[in-house]
């Protein structure tokens, strides 16, 4: 008996997406499907490359196949993305979904966070840019091993000139270092430095991007209130560590975020410097600056844990040398880092599909 596509897609109504509640047929995730004999052959599109139920939905769909339409179908499935962006998005419509990145004090890994999120998200297969705009400290330059580099600039059809975004490591990368002498302190009052932050983004050709990733600075100020004022924020992520003193800190980041006037999505919270696990004992984990902190902050707002960083030597000398670590092998950070981005990227997606439903 020969297979029907409608078969195939009532069927398939029966998988529905854990994060988005309807099935995939109704959220128009099966593309081009053919059917030769007894072999079915379609494309699933995710809302994103980093979608951490990949392999669950393709097993789903094959079972579904198998159980309502024929026991012996061959099903061959094409995984593909198309990131989703908020619907009331009102500018800078090549760039589907904006991330923050923040912290609520210095030194406790913030750009390490936001560098190697972006690397992994490009690693996914997604469009992705990173902007530098801790105009006090930059570290991307350092991170990314352009310190002396310079960006290009080009001019458009309609006379405004444009800066090229440096490319590395398959993402588009902006920092105001790149501007600044790297020997020299940038004394600008408030005002100066938010306009050099909106430069980044106005005028800038940053092509598509699925996702742009801002580290900011440290704390609340004013680049903080002009960013989620000014464009389209799909969300923030915290870092922190487990300290009280950090934590303490890092509530009043969260509460910024809530505030009337900026009221930006909280993807979640990111413990980094959680633990220690010495080389020669892998299954030992030493809680050396507390434990717990960032699940009980993350619990207190009622957002998402999004996970723990270790301390590992390898992490910083990574950054150290232009490299960041998740481009390296190392079983241990790929999950760790490959599960965080996982968990925003999905986090996204479920805000998006909300936004395009109320």
């Amino acid at each position: 008996m020969q297979i029907s596509p409608q078969q195939v897609l009532d069927a398939l109504k029966n998988v529905e997406d854990p994060d988005l509640k309807k099935d995939l047929v109704t959220l128009n995730m099966i593309k081009d499907l053919q059917i030769t004999d007894n072999q079915v052959n379609f494309t699933l599109e995710l809302t994103t490359p980093a979608c951490p139920m990949k392999e669950m939905l393709k097993n789903a769909c094959t079972n579904a196949i198998r159980h309502f339409v024929s026991a012996t179908a061959e099903v061959m499935i094409n995984v593909t993305s198309r990131v989703t962006q908020p619907s009331n998005s009102s500018s800078l419509d090549n760039i589907k979904n904006i991330i923050l990145v923040s912290s609520g004090k210095g030194g406790v890994g913030k750009s390490t966070v936001a560098s190697n999120l972006a690397v992994v998200l490009a690693k996914d297969g997604a469009k992705v840019g990173l902007i530098d705009a801790d105009i006090y400290g930059p570290s991307v330059p350092t991170m990314f091993d352009l310190v002396d580099a310079k960006p290009a600039a080009e001019e458009t059809a309609d006379g405004k000139t444009k800066i090229l975004p440096i490319e590395k490591y398959g993402i588009k990368l902006l920092s105001l270092g790149f501007f600044a002498d790297p020997g020299q302190p940038v004394p600008w009052r408030g005002p100066m430095a938010s306009n050099a932050v909106k430069q980044l983004f106005n005028d800038t050709n940053w092509g598509e991007l699925d996702y742009l990733v801002v580290d900011l600075p440290p704390g609340t100020g004013d680049i903080h209130i002009t960013i989620t004022q000014s464009f389209p924020i799909s969300g923030a992520v915290v870092v922190t560590t487990p300290q009280q003193v950090a934590l303490a800190d890092t509530h009043k980041g969260l509460a910024m975020f809530r505030m009337p006037g900026i009221n930006i999505p909280i993807l979640g919270v990111i413990e980094n410097m959680s633990y220690f696990t010495p080389a020669e004992l892998p299954e030992n984990k030493y809680y050396i600056f507390g434990k717990g902190g960032g699940t009980a902050l993350a619990s207190r707002f009622d957002v998402p844990f999004l996970g723990e960083i270790p301390i590992i030597q390898s992490i910083a000398e990574a950054g150290d040398k232009g490299k960041p670590v998740a481009l390296n092998q190392n079983p241990l950070l790929d999950v760790v880092f490959g599960d965080i981005a996982s968990k925003i990227a999905q986090q996204i997606s479920i805000n998006n599909a909300q936004i395009v439903n109320c």
